[in-house]
């Protein structure tokens, strides 16, 4: 099979690839029925299915996990003696946020005069399972499947609630392979092939602070009485010293990221920062956000602007993310943050705290020989080298799939190039990315058929 066939055959699959991410953006499938209706995520995973079976996949099955989510499976077998190889993405996405702020809708996928494609999930990571069937259907339409393929696609990767590591966990051998690749990572920049060799961890957290059985007068009280909003506000400030660098009481720092550079002009433009504002932290971009660890106060419950009272507060409560960079226990983290603020509330303010999710960080290897595969299939569907970048992002399950199947060897690759916007307002896809990409994946599976066999002839 030549590889001008196989890219003739991902460019006519385009129009099939544009018109089913439609279809699966359309479904609101935030995973969270406290925001959008549970419904929503179920028709997402029934699409889904269905879409597999039309493949001819085997042994399809909506996987019910214990977060109450459901994940998909299929199964397509390839010749004998052939590796297996599992593709990973998540059918679920972040709430749309302030839909006033979007441009176009967030449920339905826009082409815009920039030429993206514009929709909640675009990206992160509906398109990333385009990209999967995209590969597969062009490999069997200049030839035959040179793996056999394991797809499984998660529904609550961005709630962190780890109802799929916990299934893997329980049932081993339903995703056991030779390879990964994780569909759910990007590009450093539209048309430079990447793939991500590290992830942070994470670990999110509710905290509430409480001083007073209830709210007073500030007039009356203020000044002697103590405010939990100020208690939470002092403590929160006491994560970050005055240059923004993260700081956790028994946590240091881990080391630094050597590799790709990232500069703070290109970083400022991705971040689109305000002329004028400072960045966060000290050192080198790529150290601040691939191999640090990284506080962001998620949210604070407390009174509105609108609708305020002259009051001292008797409760507040925030939510806090820590990044956890790579060589950290993400659970020794969490720890070190809580004991942070519990000793960081002022005036005995009590304070409790609820784990919401958690992850491990993740570093693969990069000599292994699907690196070296990808690596080649990358060079001749971009015509220049693969890059290898780290990411900040967590993706949870990529630890207990090292766990779990410790010979398979896991790649991270996707769709997330800097202007996609993920998780934010207007997110977005460049077409051109997804049939590279897609181009790239089915040329990795056949380097990597090939590959595998001459080393099993050669043993």
């Amino acid at each position: 099979m030549n590889s001008f066939a196989l890219s003739q055959a991902v460019h006519t699959l385009m129009p099939q690839a544009r018109a089913e991410l439609a279809e699966l953006v359309a479904y609101r499938s935030v995973a969270d029925p406290r925001q959008f209706p549970r419904e929503e995520c179920e028709k997402a995973a029934g699409w889904i299915a269905a879409a597999l079976r039309a493949e001819g996949m085997q042994d399809v099955m909506l996987i019910d996990t214990p977060d109450g989510t459901q994940s998909v499976y299929g199964y397509l077998p390839g010749p004998e003696g052939a590796p297996t190889v599992l593709l990973y993405a998540h059918y679920d996405v972040q709430p749309p946020l302030e839909e006033a702020a979007w441009v176009t809708p967030p449920f339905e996928l826009t082409a815009r005069e920039d030429g993206r494609w514009y929709g909640r999930g675009a990206a992160d990571c509906k398109g990333g399972l385009i990209m999967h069937l995209t590969a597969l259907r062009a490999l069997r339409a200049t030839g035959s499947l040179p793996v056999t393929v394991k797809i499984i696609v998660e529904g609550s990767e961005e709630q962190a609630t780890g109802g799929l590591q916990r299934y893997v966990e329980a049932h081993p051998e339903l995703l056991s392979a030779d390879a990964v690749v994780i569909g759910d990572s990007g590009n450093f920049r539209t048309g430079l092939p990447s793939v991500t060799a590290s992830l942070r961890g994470v670990s999110v957290i509710e905290v509430s602070v409480n001083t007073l059985e209830g709210d007073l007068h500030s007039g009356q009280f203020g000044g002697a009485a103590p405010d939990a909003l100020a208690a939470l506000i002092r403590m929160l400030d006491s994560l970050m010293d005055e240059d923004g660098n993260t700081t956790i009481d028994g946590l240091p720092s881990p080391g630094t990221w050597d590799g790709l550079e990232y500069t703070e002009d290109a970083f400022r433009e991705d971040a689109r920062i305000l002329d004028g504002v400072a960045l966060r932290g000290n050192g080198p971009i790529a150290d601040r956000i691939w191999a640090r660890h990284a506080l962001t106060i998620l949210g604070i419950e407390c009174p509105g602007v609108t609708g305020w009272t002259p009051s001292v507060q008797s409760g507040a409560k925030a939510v806090v993310g820590l990044r956890v960079g790579p060589g950290t226990d993400a659970a020794v983290a969490e720890t070190a943050l809580v004991n942070h603020l519990k000793s960081a509330a002022p005036w005995g303010a009590r304070v409790s705290t609820r784990a919401l999710g958690q992850g491990q960080p993740f570093q693969a290897d990069i000599t292994s020989p699907a690196y070296t595969a990808m690596a080649d299939a990358m060079r001749t569907a971009y015509g220049r080298d693969m890059v290898v970048m780290g990411h900040g992002g967590s993706i949870p399950l990529c630890n207990t799939l090292q766990a779990v199947y410790p010979e398979a060897e896991i790649l991270l690759i996707g769709l997330s190039d800097p202007q996609a916007q993920i998780h934010a307002v207007n997110e977005s896809l460049d077409p051109a990315e997804l049939e590279s990409m897609s181009l790239a994946e089915a040329l990795y599976l056949r380097n990597y058929a090939e590959n595998f066999s001459s080393s099993l002839s050669t043993r």
